[in-house]
């Protein structure tokens, strides 16, 4: 049996190594007695999408949202509180402290409870994918054995571990060298399919046309190969983007924005928080050099 490595970067679906990202869950995956101390690392990523920002026109100035209240204008957020509706208009309040204090207390443990076949959970269950990552030298033997054993049962074990505060069930399979782990819905999240399907008829549809479509299934079939599929919307936005930068006329159209500060609405100024510490830094060291006994009014750190 050939021994897990311990990977330094990790494989991304086109099948190009990028540098492994810090991990969100490290713990020990259990079955029975075999406990295997691992890491979890995010097997996706958002992607290059092109994010815009809302620009007021007339003045050219960056759109700014505030939290209002009827009446009475901007609220501070510590003056905010949940409310659950019972019904139309009447609610009941939550501090948002008894939320946290619900937390559950964080286990570092994914314990294998049960084993199905490969084929047995439909998509639609499946959430995130995280990749499993022995964690150190010593876990190394028992990773390979337990992910050899998935391999030869073909099957998929389940388990429930908490991460960040809230509770998951989790499907783990091998994946090439190693192994990977997918969050998986609770059955209150996923719908039903039959009230969506109840106006299609179930009945063979014609055979000769059936028969063309096999064919055509039958032709258009290939390895799967994610770099054949490209996101052709994004291409063109950046597309654009790109052109406005370099034509001339539309340079025109490119405008400067003070990201200071803002007069927003009801004449309450916004400030921005990284001009706020400058100006408190810039506050504080006129305060310190006009004390007794002068200097630049630093300290040193430590």
């Amino acid at each position: 049996m050939a021994r897990a490595r311990k990977p330094a970067t990790g494989t991304d679906a086109a099948g190009t190594d990028t540098p492994a990202s810090r991990p969100v869950w490290t713990g020990h995956m259990r079955l029975a007695l075999v406990s295997v101390p691992v890491k979890l690392y995010a097997a996706t990523s958002s992607g290059p999408r092109i994010n815009f920002h809302q620009i007021h026109e007339p003045s050219q100035k960056r759109i700014r949202y505030q939290k209002i209240v009827p009446g009475i204008g901007p609220v501070d957020t510590d003056e905010i509180v949940k409310g659950f509706e019972l019904e139309k208009g009447r609610y009941v309040l939550v501090d948002p402290r008894e939320i946290d204090a619900l937390k559950i207390e964080t286990r570092h443990t994914l314990d294998l409870v049960q084993f199905v076949d490969h084929g047995e959970i439909a998509p639609i269950w499946y959430d995130r994918p995280y990749y499993v990552v022995p964690d150190g030298d010593l876990a190394l033997e028992a990773y390979g054995v337990l992910r050899d054993a998935l391999t030869r049962a073909g099957r998929v074990g389940l388990g429930q571990f908490v991460m960040r505060g809230r509770e998951y069930v989790a499907a783990l399979k091998p994946c090439g060298r190693g192994m990977i782990l997918e969050t998986l819905r609770f059955p209150d999240e996923v719908r039903r399919a039959a009230p969506f399907f109840t106006e299609i008829d179930d009945d063979a549809g014609d055979p000769e046309l059936l028969d063309m479509a096999s064919e055509l299934i039958d032709r258009k079939t290939a390895p799967f190969d994610p770099k054949r599929f490209e996101d052709h919307y994004t291409e063109a936005v950046r597309e654009l983007i790109d052109a406005r930068c370099h034509d001339k006329q539309a340079r025109d159209k490119q405008i400067e924005i003070d990201e200071g500060t803002d007069e927003a609405a009801g004449g309450a100024k916004v400030i921005d928080l990284v001009e706020a510490l400058r100006r408190s830094v810039k506050g504080a060291g006129k305060k310190s050099s006009g004390g007794k006994g002068g200097g630049s009014g630093r300290r040193k750190a430590g």
